[in-house]
């Protein structure tokens, strides 16, 4: 398998996980110009922009270490960019969640990094 497909693999559990918790998926791998954000989901009233990120071993570190100061910055503007293409109001309430798994344990990180 290649990396596209694993992540593939992992945002399916990601998803699944997440609806189990109460969320509900509005958008799995957003793409434009900007970047990318794995999903899109309503919880709690928030809508939430989650990031999904895999690791096998801790070798290249632990999952949300990979959620670098550069991948924020992209994630947020897309998150903007999604927000203006679905006209959806700057007052909503708005959140950055981060599923990151390590071999087969799967966290959530609620509000994972500030944005907008």
């Amino acid at each position: 398998m290649n990396k596209r497909e694993v992540g593939s693999i992992y945002e399916q559990r990601a998803a699944d996980y997440l609806i189990q918790d109460g969320y509900r998926i509005l958008e799995r791998n957003f793409r434009c110009k900007i970047g990318e954000i794995d999903l899109i989901a309503k919880n709690e009233g928030y809508l939430c922009f989650i990031e999904v990120k895999y690791r096998s071993s801790t070798f290249r570190g632990f999952p949300a270490e990979a959620i670098t100061a550069g991948k924020i910055r992209k994630i947020t503007k897309t998150a903007e960019f999604y927000m203006l293409l679905h006209n959806i109001s700057q007052n909503t309430p708005c959140r950055f969640d981060a599923v990151v798994i390590l071999e087969q344990e799967i966290s959530l990180i609620k509000n994972a990094f500030g944005g907008l």
